[in-house]
């Protein structure tokens, strides 16, 4: 079967948008060929600095023909209901056309109109010049003499050639004929930039991708990105180094070249005086470098990985050096803002929060900072931490934003907080709190376990949740501009992992929470933590679900309400889900939902409930007495168990119901004639579902 081969040519991809413009051509191309019938096999699509290409092979010849039906009007109709009729579907006679037989209409004129496939090449043709013109680039330019006239070609940088072949995998393709703002298709490409830049004919994608490579350019990815990871780490272990892996800067770098060649670079080693993250940033923001380390003492080494885009004749010696000049001119200028940094304490810097707009309704920094100290120091008993390191702590906690260093490299803050409150004498605790206050920040981010910093944490994201929805800036739909998701996915988290009890509505509704809602009154703030709790109650659900909760246990404990401490709500889901994976568990829940069933019943004939108190004296029958006296125990210790969140004590003092509730069904009616006997059976029951309710909603579990 045939193949597709297409390539855009381009000046320049950014690295950033090359991997999603690959998949973007994969996706546009494959599914306008599907939408015109055209079936295929598999498709694979490549980015390289200069190039988007496409392969589709299997691809069918042509699109099979369709036969569409067009009912008409009825027989007997008017003559210009004919004639329109006629005209619609392109016939030249009613002969043309069938009758058929419908219920309700009658005999009708339908006509079979077959629209004939058209060959793959005619299809390409039309699809990939209206590809090219609506291709979702995040940003892209028009340029030459037609750049100023409307519904010119849009491309990310100037668009230099087409390449788009078509055929059999063993015969001789052709070229697809069309023509994209002047720049017709056809079977040529260009090799390396520098090494190779003469133009290539091509057929199909082997010998595409293989003279690609003889013209030194790496066609995939994949494959740059494990040429330059296996000879960076290979250098570096000759050194007797350890390369410092970085995943984003793999994928950067291998998108800022066609034919990845590793060297490695040295800087002075005066400079390792800065701080390890410092030296990384510095090499990997401004020239896209790896650094490496060494193992005997764990801190940086003096050597740099970069990766060129060609072999040069003198081995790469010039491209290093000027590397290198780069980079220790970046370093002298991180060495200029380390030092004049430490010149002045962190607790000097705080006035300068105060010209500094943290959201125009929540006031600067400053005044933030003053909340979080409020929110920490009330946190701190709670969490175990020292109150007043957590409130040193969350006076400096934003005072590195304001030096030199974090200024130059925003990713940096809090670290480059804890160096400095280190420096200048602060405890471990108050400068670990600094750095650690911003976590966890993703879902693969350590969450902090030290008290104070658990303190400081929290009061961090409690602060920007209670305050966004106290201006009424909450998330809507995908839109989550102020990442509050992410700010309650961090409090869940936090406390999940350190194991805290923190009642959420109380806390919320305390005195520090009132000066974030701006001393909003108790009927202005009420409503506020109403729905914040219901958005930690769907960001929990969100997380259990994630780690493997059965949705509809979630469902049970979260029907019962009331509850506002995450971990008590997260322990009852994990021992419900503990009880009805053993025997008593899963027969207990048969037996309540006979009983629910029964109640449910009699409750929509009798339009009322069965709550009341159990008639000791109507208990007639040895199962129903050895049920009742069942129950009053599950109750007492069922109820004291959830009251002390034993939560498993509570599931195993409901499993003492199974056996007496199994043999109240084999020898018990409950629907008997007796009025009164009926109704205190009832009676048992609703208490029974009302007793298992109170450590979950049975009615909620699924299978």
């Amino acid at each position: 079967m045939p193949d597709l081969l297409l390539e855009l040519f381009c000046e320049e991809i950014p690295s950033r948008m090359q991997r999603r413009a690959a998949e973007d051509l994969q996706k546009l191309i494959t599914g306008g060929l599907v939408d015109a019938g055209l079936t295929y096999e598999g498709a694979r699509a490549f980015a390289t600095p200069r190039r988007l290409a496409l392969t589709v092979n299997g691809l069918i010849g042509r699109s099979p023909d369709v036969v569409e039906e067009r009912k008409g009007p009825r027989v007997g109709a008017p003559d210009k209901a004919v004639e329109g009729f006629l005209r619609g579907a392109g016939l030249s006679s009613i002969d043309q056309a069938s009758v058929v037989s419908d219920p309700k209409k009658g005999d009708l004129y339908v006509a079979r109109i077959t629209k004939a496939g058209r060959p793959a090449e005619d299809v390409i043709a039309d699809l990939v010049p209206d590809v090219v013109r609506r291709f979702p680039w995040p940003k892209s330019m028009r340029w030459g003499a037609a750049s100023g006239e409307s519904g010119s070609l849009r491309w990310v940088r100037p668009l230099q050639s087409i390449l788009c072949t078509f055929g059999p995998e063993t015969e001789d393709t052709e070229i697809v004929e069309f023509e994209v703002d002047g720049i017709r298709a056809g079977n040529m490409t260009f090799g390396h930039r520098f090494m190779a830049p003469d133009a290539i004919t091509v057929k199909r994608y082997d010998d595409y991708a293989d003279r690609l490579h003889k013209a030194r350019v790496v066609l995939d990815p994949d494959r740059r990105k494990e040429i330059i990871l296996a000879d960076a780490r290979n250098q570096t272990m000759a050194l007797g180094l350890d390369l410092v892996e970085d995943a984003g800067l793999l994928e950067e770098v291998a998108g800022l070249v066609e034919w990845p060649v590793v060297l490695v670079g040295r800087f002075d080693p005066g400079f390792l005086e800065l701080p390890d993250e410092v030296i990384r940033t510095t090499i990997r923001e401004n020239q896209k470098c790896f650094v490496v380390r060494n193992p005997a003492s764990g801190r940086l080494a003096d050597r740099f990985i970069l990766t060129a885009n060609l072999i040069a004749g003198d081995g790469g010696a010039r491209i290093v050096e000027g590397n290198g000049k780069v980079i220790a001119a970046r370093l002298s200028d991180a060495k200029f803002f380390w030092e004049t940094d430490l010149k002045a304490p962190l607790e000097s810097r705080l006035d300068a929060l105060k010209s500094i707009v943290f959201h125009d309704k929540l006031g600067t920094q400053f005044e933030r900072v003053e909340r979080l100290r409020a929110l920490a120091y009330e946190l701190a008993p709670i969490v175990g931490a020292d109150p007043d390191q957590a409130d040193r702590a969350a006076r400096l906690a934003k005072a590195d934003l304001v030096t030199s260093m974090v200024y130059e490299f925003g990713e940096l803050q809090g670290l480059m907080g804890r160096y400095y409150a280190t420096a200048q004498g602060e405890p471990d605790a108050v400068a670990s709190a600094i750095e650690d206050h911003y976590k966890p920040q993703g879902p693969s981010d350590d969450c902090p376990a030290d008290p104070v910093a658990v303190a400081v944490a929290l009061a961090d994201k409690l602060d920007i949740l209670a305050g966004f929805w106290g201006i009424d800036e909450k998330p809507t739909g995908s839109k989550d501009p102020y990442a509050l998701r992410r700010a309650a996915l961090g409090v869940i988290r936090i406390l999940l992992e350190n194991e805290i009890n923190l009642p959420l509505r109380h806390f919320l509704l305390s005195a520090p929470v009132a000066l974030i809602l701006k001393a909003l009154p108790t009927e202005g703030a009420e409503p506020i933590v109403d729905d914040l709790l219901s958005f930690f109650a769907d960001r929990l659900k969100v997380y259990l679900r994630d780690k493997g909760a059965r949705h509809d246990l979630i469902d049970a404990v979260f029907a019962l309400g009331g509850q506002d401490d995450l971990l008590t709500l997260t322990r009852r889901v994990e021992a419900l889900g503990g009880f009805l994976d053993t025997e008593e568990g899963s027969d207990l829940l048969a037996g309540y939902r006979r009983a629910a069933n029964i109640l449910r019943a009699e409750e929509k004939k009798e339009s009322r409930n069965f709550a009341g108190a159990i008639l000791p004296a109507l208990l007639k029958e040895t199962a129903e007495m050895d049920l009742a006296a069942a129950l009053d125990t599950a109750q007492r210790e069922a109820g004291k168990a959830v009251q002390d969140e034993n939560f498993e004590s509570a599931m195993a003092s409901l499993a003492h119901l199974r056996a007496p509730l199994d043999a109240f069904f084999e020898g018990i009616l409950v629907n008997v004639d007796d009025p009164a006997l009926r109704e205190n059976r009832l009676h048992l029951l609703n208490d029974i579902r009302t007793t298992m309710h109170s450590v979950a909603d049975f009615s909620r579990i699924e299978g």
